[in-house]
């Protein structure tokens, strides 16, 4: 039986840099709000002349390099995003493009802060199957595009940037399973609130515009459904929640972070915790804590790890992956 497994990590934050206090000065918010109720410290914000592609195109670069691959052995790729730089060509294609590769399936998906165990989940099949043997795994996001800046309960949320992996067959497990859901009757409590088919015109008007989300209530199941998501994991798995050598999980909020690592009983010594320093990235944030902990040694061949998320839809994901 043929899997996938990681071969390399990159990730890219841009340079520009937005501190708690630096919002102090726009917005009635404090550093020590912000912290006590985030864990967020500053977070990264991209620069006129960059967009997603720019910011994913750094990234795969240095998860080529990490892997020790090059652009002309890349046969897929598939990029998470909510942030795309255009309607049409979709972000993987521009990808593409930007790394000089021609021919092979290159495309966006969108699930909001679950696009990459999404994306993830799409090429470990592909690879799977045979049909891919170098699969490049983008999560990225140009937040700050769609964020209201003048609203003070958003606004201290959201930051941008990249992460990728890039995927590869092995005889032995490295992806193990993914586990994907979604649920729409949530849809009013995290959103955008304008579209292509929805609402384009009064975009185009000038209407003000931002990310809308319900706060408490998204705290409140995106804890009871990251409980449950657990449960089914190890269950499905046959495995014991102390066998779990880390916890990667999306970084949005260090609350939600904390909740789920008592669920596992694990220590926050090994959970993997980034959001101080970027933000609430979406689909960017697990590629990137990833990133982060393989490139200072934490993370290390042969380890378990559980990688959880939950987004807008409600969408939420888990992948098991033995690095």
């Amino acid at each position: 039986m043929m899997y996938s497994r990681m071969a390399g990590t990159g990730s890219y934050l841009p340079e520009k840099v937005v501190t708690n206090a630096d919002l102090e000065k726009t917005v009635d918010t404090t550093d020590e709000w912000i912290r006590s109720r985030t864990g967020i410290e500053r977070r990264h914000i991209a620069a006129d002349d960059e967009t997603s592609s720019s910011l994913a195109e750094h990234a795969a670069r240095r998860a080529l390099r990490s892997a020790g691959l090059t652009v002309d052995d890349v046969d897929f790729i598939v990029v998470g995003t909510t942030t795309p730089d255009r309607i049409f060509p979709n972000t993987g294609t521009l990808l593409q493009e930007r790394l000089g590769i021609h021919g092979c399936p290159s495309f966006a998906l969108e699930t909001a802060c679950s696009g990459f165990i999404y994306a993830l989940s799409v090429a470990d099949k592909y690879v799977r199957l045979g049909e891919a043997k170098c699969a490049l795994v983008v999560g990225v996001e140009c937040l700050s595009r769609i964020t209201d800046w003048s609203d003070r309960g958003t606004c201290v949320l959201f930051g941008d940037g990249a992460g990728a992996v890039v995927l590869t067959p092995s005889v032995e497990a490295g992806i193990i399973n993914t586990h994907l859901h979604s649920d729409g009757r949530y849809k009013d409590l995290l959103y955008y609130p304008y579209g292509v088919s929805d609402g384009f015109d009064k975009l185009k008007a000038g209407a003000p515009a931002g990310i809308t989300m319900q706060g408490n209530d998204v705290f409140k199941v995106a804890v009871r459904t990251l409980s449950r998501l657990v449960d089914e994991t190890l269950a499905k798995n046959g495995i014991d929640k102390h066998q779990i050598d880390w916890l990667v999980p999306h970084q949005a909020n260090l609350r939600i972070i904390r909740s789920a690592a008592e669920k596992l009983d694990m220590p926050m010594e090994k959970v993997i915790v980034t959001v101080q320093d970027h933000g609430n990235t979406s689909a960017a944030s697990i590629p990137l804590a990833l990133d982060t902990a393989v490139r200072d040694g934490r993370i290390r061949r042969g380890q378990l790890l559980l990688m959880e998320t939950f987004g807008g839809g409600f969408t939420w994901g888990s992948a098991l992956v033995r690095f």
